[in-house]
């Protein structure tokens, strides 16, 4: 079965070939598919912040705190870009593993309601 992403993109337009015709648009954005910047998950479908469930939790490694942010789309989200975010906004440093964020130090909260003021739908997990 061919995803409905890759289908659209493979069609041309509607009524391809007359005078009426229209490329095909973005349900979100209503602009040409090669015009839309909404983000996409690995299938294809728009996936927007507002969809992810974001889980912010803190653990300690080696008698050090980390907080760790699971439950971002790698596809539909520039991790890199948005740890960079992160690290400037809690003056801290961090890493992308296994498609979650680290960022060394207890910053949970200040996390939560940084990603909450971005539109995604955050959880502070464990204690």
């Amino acid at each position: 079965m061919i995803p409905r992403f890759c289908y659209t993109l493979n069609m041309a337009g509607l009524f391809d070939g007359t005078s009426l015709q229209r490329p095909v648009t973005c349900e979100v954005c209503n602009k040409a598919l090669t015009e839309c910047t909404c983000p996409r998950d690995a299938e294809g479908n728009v996936c927007l912040p507002k969809d992810q469930q974001v889980r912010v939790y803190r653990e300690k490694r080696k008698g050090k705190w980390n907080t760790v942010v699971t439950g971002l789309d790698p596809k539909a989200n520039d991790l890199k870009a948005m740890l960079k975010k992160l690290k400037n906004t809690c003056s801290a440093g961090g890493a992308v593993k296994d498609d979650h964020l680290e960022i060394q130090g207890d910053h949970r909260d200040r996390l939560v309601k940084m990603l909450a003021d971005q539109g995604y739908k955050v959880k502070a997990a464990g204690g």
